[in-house]
């Protein structure tokens, strides 16, 4: 990243979003995010007034297994974080690196609109803000 060159969230969010309800348990949760191959999933707004949720795997860690909760006996909506902080899609990747660290996150929506269009993390930032790590 040492060249000036801009880029922007949509260049390195991961655009596969899995959705789920915030009734389910977390082991139903963890079976539907080792499927897809995510780290984080998002939860269904309960309405148009409502806000999205995220379930994270820090979440479980945090507050499932550190806690020594059954997973089974937990739902998503007790452990998620709600409201959530989002980026938009043109926003430098320099400056969501920086709301990361002060908001104490490492996972965010991207949103257009009203729509979610993709997730972003630490590790997609920083894959997508080196130069080519295949040379």
């Amino acid at each position: 990243m040492s060249d000036l060159s801009r880029i922007s969230i949509r260049d390195v969010m991961r655009p596969e979003v899995t959705t789920v309800d915030g009734r389910i348990d977390v082991l139903e949760a963890m079976k539907v995010m080792k499927r897809v191959g995510a780290t984080c999933l998002m939860v269904e707004k309960r309405d148009e007034h409502d806000e999205y949720g995220m379930l994270a795997f820090s979440d479980v860690a945090k507050q499932v297994i550190a806690k020594n909760r059954a997973p089974d006996r937990v739902n998503v909506f007790e452990i998620m974080a709600k409201p959530v902080v989002s980026v938009r899609p043109d926003m430098d990747i320099r400056y969501c690196a920086r709301l990361f660290e002060r908001c104490g996150i490492s996972h965010a929506p991207v949103i257009e609109g009203e729509k979610v269009i993709g997730i972003v993390s630490y590790y997609l930032l920083v894959l997508g803000g080196l130069p080519d790590l295949d040379g």
